[in-house]
C-alpha cells in the first residue's frame, strides 16, 4: 500500500518507495511507501514500529536493503554527500559536549562546519540568544537540565540553517514545559520554511505540531492524513452515559447535530433521569488504538493530563 501526501503541488522534498530494511533476521521495514511535500510531517508509532532506522536511512546514516530514498530530490544511495549538506539531524540522545560550556559547544560545531572564528562566534551568539540559553552560556553543559540540553542539541543542528530538519523523538523524557518550550521553537522554524521531519510517541505532539501524520506500524505506513482526517477514520462523535459514581454505563452514537443530541438525550434520561451524559469526540488516541492495535505509550512522566492542560492554558 502507498501513502503519499494529497496536498504536495511542488517536487516532494521526501520520496520512499518499497523500502526493506533487516537486522538478521529481522525485518524492520517492510516495502515501505511514502511521499512527503513541504512543511511540518510527524511519523507516528509505537515502540520498536521502525521509526528511528526509517530516520537513519534518511538521513544517509545507514543504507536500505531495497528500494529507492530521495531527500530534496537526491538518491540516498549515490548523492549522500549533497544530501548531508542540506539538511540536519537531532537524534534521540543530546549530542553536546557534557565538558564543554554552551557557546563552546556552538562554537566548537560551527568551525567544523566551516566557519572562521568571528562568524562561528557570532552564529552561537545568535542561537544562545534564540534558544534562552545567553544566562547558562558560560556553564559546562553537565550542569545543564535536560531541557537546557535538548535547546542546545536542537541549537547546535541549525548553525548551518538546513533545508530539511529530521528531529528523532526530540522530546523524550522532557517535562511538559521544556516540550512547549520546543515545540515553539519547531513552529518557529517551520513559518521560516524549514522542512520538519518528526519522529514521535507522543499523540499530543504530531497533533499540535504536525501538517500531516503518517502512523507507522511493523514496519508499514498504516494510515496518513492530518489529525483531523486520521481522527474522522474512528467514526463519529457518541454521548457517554455515566452513573453516580462516574462510571461510563452507555455510549450511544451521535453525528453531533442539536436534533441528534436531543433525541441521545431523551432516550437516555427515560433510561436513567439521575444519569450525567458527556460529549466525545475521536481524538487521535483513538485513532492510533484503531490503527495498530497498540494503546499510546503515552506522555512525559511526571505530568497528568489535567497538568499539561492547565500548562498549556497558561503558556499557549
Amino acid at each position: 500500500m502507498s501513502y503519499t501526501d494529497n496536498t504536495i503541488t511542488h517536487p516532494p522534498v521526501i520520496e520512499v518507495a518499497g523500502v526493506r530494511k533487516s537486522y538478521g533476521r529481522t525485518e524492520v521495514l517492510c516495502g515501505l511507501d511514502l511521499s512527503l511535500g513541504p512543511g511540518v510531517h510527524a511519523l507516528l508509532g509505537p515502540n520498536g514500529a521502525g521509526k528511528t532506522t526509517l530516520v537513519n536511512i534518511l538521513t544517509t546514516l545507514v543504507p536500505h536493503d531495497e528500494g529507492r530514498v530521495r531527500v530534496l530530490g537526491l538518491d540516498t544511495r549515490g548523492e549522500a554527500r549533497q544530501i548531508r549538506h542540506r539538511i540536519s539531524v537531532t537524534g534521540q540522545f543530546a549530542a553536546v559536549d557534557d565538558v564543554l560550556n554552551g557557546r563552546e559547544n556552538l562554537v566548537m560545531m560551527a568551525r567544523l562546519l566551516g566557519l572562521g572564528r568571528r562568524d562561528a562566534r557570532h552564529r552561537a551568539d545568535e542561537l544562545l540568544a534564540r534558544f534562552d540559553l545567553e544566562a547558562a552560556a558560560s556553564r559546562a553543559v553537565r550542569t545543564y537540565s535536560g531541557g537546557m540540553r535538548r535547546r542546545l542539541d536542537l541549537a547546535v543542528s541549525l548553525i548551518w540553517p538546513p533545508e530539511v530538519l529530521f528531529l528523532d523523538e526530540p522530546t523524550t523524557g522532557l517535562d511538559t514545559r521544556s516540550r512547549l518550550t520546543l515545540w515553539e521553537q519547531i513552529r518557529s522554524l517551520a513559518s521560516e520554511g524549514t522542512n520538519v521531519f518528526l519522529t514521535t510517541q507522543y499523540l499530543e505532539e504530531a497533533d499540535q505540531l504536525a501538517d500531516q501524520i503518517a502512523v507507522l506500524d511493523q514496519g508499514r505506513i498504516v494510515a496518513m492524513g492530518s489529525a483531523a482526517h486520521l481522527k474522522g477514520m474512528v467514526g463519529s462523535e457518541w454521548v457517554r452515559a455515566l452513573d453516580g459514581a462516574g462510571t461510563v454505563v452507555r455510549e450511544v452514537p451521535t453525528d453531533g447535530t442539536a436534533a441528534d443530541l436531543a433525541r441521545v438525550s431523551a432516550e437516555l434520561a427515560a433510561a436513567d433521569p439521575a444519569l450525567r451524559l458527556e460529549l466525545h469526540r475521536p481524538t487521535l488516541d483513538d485513532a492510533f488504538l484503531q490503527l495498530t492495535g497498540h494503546a499510546p505509550q503515552g506522555g512525559p512522566a511526571g505530568n497528568t493530563t489535567e497538568e499539561t492542560d492547565k500548562i498549556l492554558e497558561t503558556t499557549l
